[in-house]
Parts: C-alpha cells; sequence; structure tokens
C-alpha cells in the first residue's frame, strides 16, 4: 500500500513539474496546470492515480492555508479606507451574481441548495489571478485596479457566509432553517471571540517567546500550530476549517510578525494548494463534457460576458467612466479558486453531484484560463471602445497638473513617491529646492498632499504627464520605482523631449545597469552595490583609515561603474551577468611557460583581476609574466566565457 502512495505522488510531482512549466512560459497561472494535470491523470482520463482520502485531506489542509493567508492580508484599516467600493459595490456584485448564477443552475436541473452554492461560486474571481498580473501591469493602484481590488475584498469575506451555510444546507432540514443559521452565526460569532482572546492573551506573547529563542525551525512549527489549532477550534464547533483559519490569519495580521509568518507559510500553501487544485481536476470527467459542452460553452459565455457586464454596468451606476467601468469589468469576468473551495465542499457534503459539477468546474477552470488574456488587453480594448473618455481624462489631468507646475522651474522632477521619493523630497526641501513628484497611488498622494507636499497623481510612462510637470525647465528628473520596465519607458519617453536633462534611476538588480544606462539615464544606482559602498566606508573608517582614502577609493569604484564590485565568485545555483572565477595552473599545463599575452585573454572578453603565486596576490599582471606551475588566475567575465578561458589554460601538455 505504501509503494502504491509513493508511485502516486511521485508521478503527480512529475506530471506538476512538467505542467506548471509548461503554462508558466505560456504567461498562465499555474492554477491551470493544476487542473489540468488532475484531469489528465485522474480516474476519467488515463487513471494514473485515484481520487483517495488522502488527496482530499491534503487539498483540504491546502484550503485551510489558503485562508488563512488570506486573513494575513486582510486589515481592518484597508477595509475602512475602501468600505464604500468594498461593500456597495462588491456588495451589490456578489448578490446580484449570486442570485443570478443561482437561478441559472436551478433552471438546468440543479437542486436549490447546490444551486445557491453554485451561484456563490461563480460569483467570486481568481484573487491570485487578478491581483498579481495587475502589479505587475502596474494597474493595481489605477481607478479599476483600486475598484477590482475592492470588489475581490468583499468577495473574500463573503466565502465566510457561504463556509456557514454549506453544512447547514448539507444538514437537509429546512424547518427552522433560519434559526440553524442563527445558532450557526453565533457560533461564529464565539469563534472570533476566541480568537480575539487568543490574539491579545496568547498569540502575541506566544510569538514573542518564539521569536526571541531565533529558530526559524520553531517559528515555522508555531505558524504550522496555530493554524490548525485555530481550525480546530471551527471544527469542534461545527463550522468549517477554513473559517477558523481566516480568522486566525486576520489576528495574526495585527502582529508584528505578519510579514514573517507570510514567508514561512508560503511554501506550505503553495504545494498544498497545488494538491487542492488538482483535486479539483481528478473530479473532472473529460469524457462525460462532451455531452455537455454546448453547456458548458454557454455557462461560459454567460460568467464571461455576463459576469464582466453586470460588473460593468454597477461600475457606472456608481458614477465612474465607461473606460473604467469596462477594463474593471474584464478584469473581475472570471470564477476563482474559492469558487472551486466552495463546490469542493458542496461535492464532499452532497449538495451537487458528480454529474452537475462538471459543467460547473469546466466552465470556471476555462473562464480561468482566458482571464490572463482579457487582463492584458483590458487597456487596449477600452481605450479602443472609449477612446474619447480617457483622451478626455487624460488632458483634464495634463492641464490641471500643467497648471499647478507652471511657476516652477530650476526643479527635480520625482517619478514615484515611495519611501525613497519621499526621502529625497525631504532633503530638497531641506535645501531650499523645489520639486513636483508623480505618483499612482491615491492614498499616498491624498495624504502627502494635506501635509504640503508638491506631490500629483500621474502617470510618468506618458510624455505628456512629463511634460506637464515642467520637463523642460526641470534641472534633474529621478525615477524611484523598482521596476526597470517602467523606468526604461520613462527614460525614452523623457529624452524624446529634452536629450540634455540628468536622469538619475534607482534599480534593485545590477544585471539592469547597462540596460538603463542605454535607455538614456545619465546615472543608474544599484542599490545593492551602492549598500556595499556604504557599509565599506563604514568599515574602513573604524579601522581608521584616512577619509580622503576611503573617498578616493569608492569615487573609483563608481567612476569604474561597479566594475569590481559586479564581479564576484558565484554559487552553484546563481546566474550572473559577470562573474569572478579562479583557475589553477596545474602539472602538466600546456600554460606552463607562456606568458599571459599569449591567451588574448581580453580578446575574450574577460579580465585578470590578479595572479597569486607562492601566496603572494599581485593585481593586475604584467601581460609578459610566464605562468608557473601552482599559478592561481583570477579572471572576471560571463560564465560561459570564463569556462572557455579555463579549459585553454589548463589544457594538458600531449606526451610522446
Amino acid at each position: 500500500m505504501s509503494g502504491q502512495i509513493i508511485q502516486s505522488v511521485l508521478i503527480l510531482l512529475a506530471c506538476s513539474v512538467l505542467a506548471v512549466g509548461v503554462v508558466r512560459r505560456l504567461q498562465l497561472s499555474s492554477i491551470i496546470g493544476y487542473l489540468l494535470v488532475g484531469a489528465v491523470i485522474g480516474p476519467h482520463a488515463f487513471g494514473l492515480i485515484d481520487d483517495s482520502e488522502l488527496i482530499h485531506l491534503l487539498a483540504e489542509i491546502g484550503v485551510v492555508f489558503l485562508l488563512f493567508t488570506i486573513g494575513l492580508e486582510f486589515s481592518i484599516n484597508q477595509f475602512w479606507s475602501m468600505r464604500r467600493v468594498v461593500v456597495g459595490l462588491g456588495g451589490a456584485q456578489v448578490v446580484l451574481s449570486s442570485l443570478i448564477g443561482a437561478l441559472a443552475a436551478w433552471l438546468s436541473g440543479v437542486g436549490w441548495a447546490g444551486a445557491v452554492v453554485a451561484g456563490g461560486a461563480l460569483a467570486l474571481s481568481s484573487t491570485a489571478i487578478v491581483v498579481k498580473q495587475l502589479d505587475e501591469q502596474l494597474e493595481l493602484h489605477s481607478r479599476h485596479g483600486r475598484l477590482a481590488l475592492g470588489v475581490l475584498l468583499f468577495q473574500d469575506l463573503a466565502v465566510v457566509p457561504f463556509l456557514v451555510a454549506i453544512p447547514i444546507l448539507a444538514s437537509g432540514k429546512l424547518d427552522g432553517m433560519g434559526w440553524q443559521f442563527a445558532i450557526a452565526l453565533g457560533k461564529g460569532i464565539v469563534a472570533l471571540g476566541i480568537m480575539l482572546a487568543a490574539g491579545r492573551w496568547v498569540l502575541r506573547p506566544l510569538f514573542h517567546s518564539v521569536a526571541a529563542a531565533r529558530s526559524t525551525e520553531l517559528f515555522t512549527l508555531s505558524v504550522l500550530l496555530v493554524t490548525l489549532a485555530a481550525a480546530s477550534v471551527t471544527y469542534w464547533l461545527g463550522l468549517s476549517l477554513a473559517l477558523g483559519a481566516f480568522l486566525a490569519g486576520m489576528m495574526l495580521s495585527e502582529t508584528e510578525y505578519r510579514h514573517q509568518i507570510e514567508t514561512e507559510i508560503r511554501a506550505f500553501r503553495d504545494v498544498l494548494m497545488g494538491v487542492f487544485f488538482v483535486s479539483i481536476g481528478l473530479q473532472l470527467d473529460m469524457r462525460a463534457l462532451l455531452d455537455v459542452w454546448p453547456w458548458v460553452l454557454l455557462m461560459l459565455t454567460g460568467l464571461v460576458l455576463g459576469k464582466g457586464l453586470l460588473i460593468m454596468a454597477l461600475t457606472r451606476w456608481a458614477g465612474y467612466e465607461p473606460g473604467v467601468a469596462l477594463r474593471t469589468g474584464m478584469v473581475l469576468a472570471q470564477g476563482g479558486e474559492f469558487g472551486f473551495a466552495l463546490l469542493a465542499l458542496a461535492l464532499n457534503r452532497g449538495l451537487l453531484s458528480a454529474a452537475d459539477s462538471q459543467a460547473i468546474l469546466a466552465t470556471v477552470i476555462l473562464s480561468m484560463a482566458l482571464a490572463p488574456l482579457l487582463l492584458r488587453y483590458n487597456g487596449r480594448v477600452a481605450k479602443a471602445l472609449f477612446a474619447k473618455s480617457y483622451v478626455k481624462r487624460r488632458i483634464t489631468q495634463t492641464r490641471q497638473l500643467g497648471w499647478a507646475a507652471r511657476e516652477v522651474s530650476d526643479h527635480v522632477i520625482l517619478c514615484g513617491f515611495g519611501r525613497i521619493g519621499q526621502n529625497l523630497a525631504r532633503f530638497l526641501r531641506a535645501e531650499g529646492l523645489e520639486y513636483v513628484a508623480l505618483d499612482l497611488d491615491p492614498y499616498i498622494i491624498r495624504d502627502a498632499w494635506e501635509a504640503g507636499e508638491h506631490v500629483f497623481y500621474g502617470d510618468s510612462t506618458h510624455g505628456e504627464i512629463l511634460r506637464a510637470a515642467g520637463l523642460t525647465r526641470a534641472r534633474v528628473l529621478v525615477i524611484t520605482f523598482n521596476d526597470a520596465h517602467t523606468a526604461e519607458r520613462i527614460i525614452l519617453e523623457a529624452r524624446k523631449r529634452r536629450a540634455d536633462l540628468p536622469i538619475l534611476v534607482r534599480t534593485l538588480e545590477e544585471s539592469d545597469l547597462e540596460r538603463l544606462e542605454q535607455a538614456g539615464a545619465t546615472a543608474v544606482i544599484p542599490e545593492i552595490l551602492e549598500s556595499s559602498l556604504l557599509i565599506a566606508r563604514a568599515l574602513l573608517e573604524r579601522l581608521d583609515i584616512a577619509a580622503e582614502e576611503i573617498d578616493a577609493l569608492i569615487e573609483r569604484e563608481r567612476a569604474d561603474r561597479y566594475r569590481s564590485l559586479r564581479g564576484r565568485f558565484r554559487g552553484e545555483t546563481e546566474q550572473l551577468t559577470e562573474a569572478l572565477h579562479s583557475v589553477t595552473i596545474h602539472t602538466g599545463s600546456a600554460a606552463i611557460g607562456k606568458p599571459l599575452r599569449d591567451f588574448d585573454i581580453a580578446g575574450h572578453g574577460a579580465h585578470i583581476e590578479a595572479l597569486r603565486r607562492a601566496g603572494i596576490r599581485g593585481e593586475e599582471p604584467d601581460p609578459d609574466l610566464r605562468l608557473e606551475e601552482g599559478d592561481v588566475l583570477v579572471l572576471r567575465g560571463a560564465a560561459d566565457v570564463l569556462t572557455r578561458i579555463e579549459a585553454e589554460l589548463t589544457r594538458v601538455e600531449a606526451t610522446e
């Protein structure tokens, strides 16, 4: 039996690695890969693994961890600041979508209890896909991004009543159902009270003690214990495991350990959620779908088109222009991972039969497969259909910004007003220098503007916005965004309008340095390398090295574009554009007795940093120096170049 389980696990892992690798190359969500794995290797297809209780147990634990991490991300303050969007737009969307979906499922022959769950499942969108892709496209802080985030937040909260309702619906006791729901709601309040008390008197002191032990292993074990213990509490109260995990995550989100907890639990969540989506795929019968494919296409059209149009109509009703409403609808026009969770619970409780679930599962899966495409092109579609409203708003923003910055000259333009942008603004204010800051986060802009900061809402990647900020009169342009692609777009737009303007760019990765310089940046500041220089300065000062000598060393590194710092000995798994590598000249090497210039190392695109002979290291050795046995050459260059040079230097002299 154990051998069969191991074999199933190996098949599951191998297929998952292959499928997830393929869908990620296609820039699709890994969820699609897991679902396809379950559908292909499950009992309804090739039958490589069974739909076993073990897989269902792991899948349910995966849902527990998913709800726990959602709870960690749930902020009372965030909810309150977005309450109108969350409760108004989000509430209307969930209620109307659930009713329409439930009616459609009931008319197709699903029992009314199962139809209620099916309607709720179809009302939910994919938080994982939407938030991740909007963030990658720099649309998370745009108007349609904030509206989508608010709706998703309400959808996440709406899962909780469904988790409470499913056991009641499954009991089949229709008499006094309102009373049963009230009892379940009371149990939920009791569970919340227990979690609040635990968060105040148990969880925070517990994690204080665990953190004091400075043991990553102990910290991880404590997180797992808290998550599963909280799930057990709500299960003991007759509610779902997932509800307790959500409440525990919400309590821990208010502690200083939130980010570390999220980091430690991510690996467990991702792996077990993968098992959860595989378990959903196992229930998908591809042969049965051949008989109902017209229904699947009809439901898919209804879900994507109908849900998208409903959200668009609600967004227009809330007062937003057509383009923003359409983009919000396109972003949310799909099913989601919580929908699978509700469907799985409904199947396990007998609210939905396997036959009833096939078309619903297929519809949600196909809608999630289409989601990345709709997300990627939501802007193009909206601008094509509602170009006038977008142009009108862009012109309005540009005029407002141009009017506000009309009297500013010889100033600094800050693209990005996050932590670095705000710190730079403080230094500029201290020196009495003018600046204009641009950002897309309305909350930062509102608070900063009220505090007297000269910051405006504007997309720095658009040339007209830069011009309105006084690009032609500016002294310096500073880009503080940590996304190299965005920085490159801003540089190119700025250079089209101002070839002589100094442009300073911040970057996280040293590998982006050449790319941004080629785009037209005057100076690129790689954070990691500059941190090395700051630490080196502090170290040398502690060692009583003269300040003039330290300044000379650091300025030499900067003038050489961090060349020596960028080359380093790489680890086994590191991929560097430039690395250091040591090559030892062993007995019998053909290089012995030959001068360094014979190997034309510079011509190959590498550089000799040093030569170590008899324990003595010499920097920049003479090209006429002849190599001896035991010499160690320290080379700097691309990994493939260094490999070829090492092969040439260590080639053994042929013997007769």
